[in-house]
């Protein structure tokens, strides 16, 4: 039974390429077989595509670089397996004009999952390859829902090892600033979200009663990371300026705020110097450069809460940054 598992490989191939929807071969390369040479992984590609697992299309304009995608034959392959249980298939996945229109933002998401999973390589920690998962579905009632560019599984192994969780939501700059802050709303939105059973009555609530669907998932609420691409210094401003006024405009951020931290970085920011990096802006003060990882602390509830006068603003938390020792 020596080497049973000879498709192992090829195996992980299918699942990434079809998890992060696309991939040039460089990115393959780096995110399942940094190790090896990269004539290896033009191979492999090579085979499945032959296999009529994968296809690719050709970047005219980018060194001819070659984008690979799974068909629908990989994708029926590849959805029952139990390492993609919380993958959901995209549509029109073996459309090559699709896949072409989507290319730019689809290559970004990759490769900001790549720079953390090399990050967790250099550092020690465990973030392996199918940890990174694009558009996750999480329902809010009346067919709407929060689908983050990618979830973030990552294990810190330092000194408290802690698991930590984050949405990854990828801005291009395709949108307007205000565009980017609304989906705040969508995540406060996902964070108090509590589904009501059809046919029953509103009661006192009880430990019996529906609790918020994102506790179905996670022990605790995931971060929330924004990476700004697409814009130079003067645009990343704006966006975080944007970001920042949400604070007093968004019903329920304050609670989100107090939960989680919900941070912004420049990608240039953190392929130069990595995800873990102090590189990190909290929309609360963006002057502030921290770790996407480092310990939160909610601040204290005040004695008497109050609600903000109209006209004026929410006041803003407070946060405590320390090491990584807290699961979250």
């Amino acid at each position: 039974m020596l080497n049973v598992d000879t498709g192992g490989a090829d195996r992980l191939a299918l699942a990434v390429v079809a998890q992060y929807r696309m991939a040039t071969t460089e990115q393959m390369h780096l995110i399942i077989a940094p190790g090896v040479r990269i004539e290896q992984t033009r191979r492999r590609l090579a085979k499945l595509r032959e296999e009529g697992l994968v296809d690719r299309i050709t970047l005219p304009r980018a060194g001819r670089t070659r984008v690979w995608f799974a068909t629908q034959y990989g994708v029926e392959v590849a959805s029952e397996w139990p390492e993609l249980r919380e993958w959901r298939p995209p549509r029109l996945t073996s459309d090559r004009t699709a896949a072409r229109l989507r290319v730019g933002h689809t290559l970004t998401v990759t490769e900001t999952g790549l720079a953390f999973l090399q990050d967790a390589r250099r550092r020690g920690d465990v973030c392996r390859p199918l940890d990174f998962i694009p558009e996750i579905y999480h329902p809010l009632g009346n067919g709407e829902a929060v689908i983050p560019d990618a979830l973030l599984y990552y294990r810190n192994s330092g000194n408290g090892a802690s698991m930590l969780r984050a949405f990854v939501e990828v801005d291009r700059a395709t949108m307007g600033p205000e565009r980017l802050a609304a989906k705040l709303t969508a995540y406060a939105r996902l964070h108090d979200y509590v589904p009501m059973p059809l046919g029953r009555p509103r009661q006192r609530a009880t430990a019996s009663q529906p609790q918020e669907t994102w506790k179905r998932r996670y022990a605790r609420f995931p971060r929330l990371l924004f990476v700004l691409d697409g814009t130079g210094p003067a645009g990343i401003d704006t966006r975080m300026r944007a970001l920042h006024a949400s604070i007093t405009e968004v019903l329920g951020l304050h609670r989100l705020l107090r939960a989680i931290p919900v941070l912004a970085a420049p990608l240039v920011d953190i392929l130069r110097d990595g995800p873990s990096a102090p590189v990190w802006r909290p929309i609360q003060d963006p002057e502030q450069r921290v770790s996407w990882m480092g310990a939160y602390h909610p601040p204290a509830a005040p004695a008497q809460p109050t609600a903000p006068e109209p006209d004026r603003p929410w006041p803003t938390t407070t946060w405590g940054w320390g090491t990584p020792n807290n699961r979250g």
